[in-house]
């Protein structure tokens, strides 16, 4: 394969294969005797990305601009629905928004090469016109106020309203209503000729499909694009926390919580934030996980239930942990946790157990290459950080027990937590 490098972990039994296409695409293809092909083309920009320096002219966009772009790239000039055309090769088609990306996507069982062609074709013709604009607003505006009833919507994006004075992190992926108002054909070519340049962007493939093949897709419909070198420009955010607590009454059931934990190492790519992202994994797995003291004392207090969870959001330009679930003591959990900290601050974490919870966390990671759809998602949003999901087994491997603790010792202080609530009306 003269066009590609292979690229391969023998320690964990993996590869791919990677050529930057000459229209400057990455291209990345993961082979996988998997029944199901899967394949994400995605740009390096997400609702975060609201101002920026291009070609020496200052741009802010409107607050969910990259969500809205997402919906509208659907939209095709000839009236064709994109699902439609996937749907006639068998395949399923998705697309989502985070904070630092936008992903389009398909699964298929058989003809990859054929949807393959459909998603890279409608991503790069976009069409935009102020009565399309002007229907999206209405279709968008809805699927806001849906999100503002929404329980769990809100207990996040409240808790980073909570962690961040004037990040973009704590804005809605969506925007508000106000926001995608001021959205207009001019404003959506602006940050699509910006972001979604092909030098911006990846195309990941993983599956039973030759490279050679998905090479020859890309040459049939990608056009060289010039390289736009966008500067994103963010407010400077101080290390401590913008509120401590805040409180939202909801129609639930039973009262929701999430505390977040504001990481102030910021910014990091590359393998600097993979080492981070498994330090503070770890860190989350010792203090709350499901095998935990903490966890276990809870759980048969009634205090919390299975849905417990805690995790750590690893992005270039900020990230935090998150532990959240449901209680009918939010107040009291939240006690039970900082006094844990507290705890271990004292005592340290036991070797054994430290040993133990970076075996499953290396083993968790070395199950995630059985699936088609985790490696491709993973596996992109790993490229957009700098870092290669294939060095990450390795990089767990050199975690020690004095990298966690210093980084637990230095971050889990109190002025950097935050409490978010979700009560019932």
């Amino acid at each position: 394969m003269s066009n590609f490098v292979l690229k391969e972990n023998k320690a964990i039994d993996e590869k791919y294969y990677y050529t930057k296409h000459k229209s400057g695409l990455p291209v990345y293809v993961i082979p996988k005797n998997h029944g199901t092909g899967y394949a994400v083309f995605g740009t390096n920009f997400g609702s975060i990305d609201n101002r920026f320096s291009v070609d020496g002219r200052e741009i802010s966009l409107p607050d969910g601009i990259a969500h809205f772009l997402e919906h509208k790239l659907f939209e095709n000039e000839d009236g064709i629905d994109t699902f439609k055309k996937y749907a006639e090769y068998g395949a399923s088609a998705n697309a989502y928004t985070s904070s630092d990306k936008t992903v389009y996507l398909f699964s298929a069982t058989e003809n990859m090469s054929e949807s393959l062609e459909i998603l890279l074709d409608f991503v790069t013709h976009p069409y935009f016109t102020k009565e399309t604009v002007d229907k999206e607003q209405g279709i968008i505006g809805q699927e806001i106020r849906m999100y503002d009833d929404n329980p769990n919507w809100r207990l996040y994006f409240n808790m980073l309203t909570a962690l961040y004075h004037s990040h973009p992190a704590r804005i809605d992926t969506a925007g508000t209503v106000e926001t995608i108002a001021q959205i207009t054909p001019e404003t959506l070519y602006d940050a699509y000729n910006t972001f979604y340049n092909l030098n911006n962007m990846a195309l990941c493939v993983c599956g039973n499909i030759d490279p050679e093949e998905v090479l020859s897709v890309c040459d049939k419909v990608l056009k060289d694009a010039p390289e736009v070198s966008p500067e994103r420009i963010f407010p400077k955010e101080p290390e401590n926390v913008f509120q401590k607590e805040i409180t939202q009454k909801l129609s639930v059931s039973m009262p929701l919580f999430s505390v977040g934990v504001k990481d102030i190492h910021q910014p990091s790519t590359g393998k600097e934030l993979a080492k981070k992202q498994a330090e503070y994994e770890m860190i989350l797995e010792l203090l709350f996980g499901k095998a935990s003291p903490f966890y276990t004392r809870l759980y048969e207090a009634g205090l919390i239930n299975s849905a417990f969870s805690a995790g750590y959001e690893a992005h270039t330009n900020f990230g935090f942990c998150e532990v959240a679930g449901y209680s009918n003591d939010p107040d009291k959990v939240y006690s039970e946790m900082l006094a844990e900290i507290e705890k271990y601050k004292k005592s340290g974490f036991d070797p054994e157990d430290f040993e133990r919870i970076k075996r499953v966390f290396y083993a968790s990671n070395i199950r995630a290459f059985n699936s088609t759809d985790d490696i491709a998602n993973d596996f992109i949003a790993y490229i957009f950080r700098g870092f290669d999901m294939l060095d990450y087994p390795e990089v767990i491997s050199s975690v020690t027990l004095d990298d966690v603790t210093k980084r637990f010792n230095e971050d889990f202080t109190e002025e950097r937590i935050v409490l978010s609530k979700i009560l019932p009306l």
